[in-house]
């Protein structure tokens, strides 16, 4: 333990930190795979843990780099739209890009903003932004405070799991990790039930408009009697 302790010490306070944590960050904003929350909540437990490194500059490249991706993102799609390669076609991710694509027009803002938060949801909306031709003048500052806030949330699950595991170093950076992932995890079922019960009452509400629309269409007998 104490040898791997020293590794994840040594790489912490590296020069090259910043330089992977910025390309992890801009990479995860157009390929999935990346997990750049990862390494930032890795990276910020240890900082605390052991003093390694300078967390606001860490957090700086790490809005910064996933403010980026998110452009870059929105640029390919864009360019290319949302279907042209594989993995845009897998049923998880085309479904994704379908939501995003159904809800930008209504609610653009707080789901660029959401979005950020979900590894997959993230990429999906910012390249149906960019197929749809969402202002960019409205998504560059949505992109710069999405990166930002997502950076403060990350690195906080690493402090605290900093914090409460002090001198050990691996297994601070494992346990934010853990949180990450799940707390990942719920956000993005929370989502899911919301977008469920919110396509349910707008079905439902269809159903009821078509009904009443139908039962005008139907002549009316009135009978007078005399």
């Amino acid at each position: 333990m104490d040898v791997i302790n020293e590794l994840i010490l040594g790489a912490v306070t590296s020069p090259w930190l910043y330089l992977v944590m910025f390309a992890a960050a801009v990479i995860d904003g157009f390929f999935p795979p990346i997990p750049s929350e990862t390494v930032l909540v890795a990276a910020a437990a240890v900082a605390v843990s052991t003093g390694g490194s300078n967390l606001l500059l860490l957090c700086a490249v790490a809005a910064v780099g996933a403010a980026i991706g998110d452009n870059l993102a929105y640029l390919i799609g864009r360019g290319v739209g949302t279907t042209r390669f594989a993995w845009m076609r897998r049923p998880r991710i085309a479904a994704a890009f379908d939501r995003a694509g159904r809800t930008l027009g209504r609610r653009g803002a707080p789901l660029i903003l959401g979005a950020r938060y979900i590894p997959v949801g993230r990429v999906a909306v910012n390249m149906s932004a960019g197929a749809l031709r969402y202002p960019w003048r409205r998504f560059l500052p949505l992109s710069l405070i999405g990166g930002v806030t997502w950076a403060a949330y990350s690195a906080l699950i690493g402090i605290v799991a900093g914090k409460l595991f002090e001198d050990q170093p691996f297994l601070s950076s494992v346990i934010g990790v853990a949180v990450a992932l799940v707390l990942g995890l719920v956000v993005d079922r929370v989502a899911a039930a919301r977008r469920r019960r919110r396509e349910r009452s707008e079905a439902a509400a269809g159903a009821s408009g078509a009904e009443e629309a139908e039962a005008d269409d139907h002549p009316v007998l009135v009978l007078v009697g005399e």
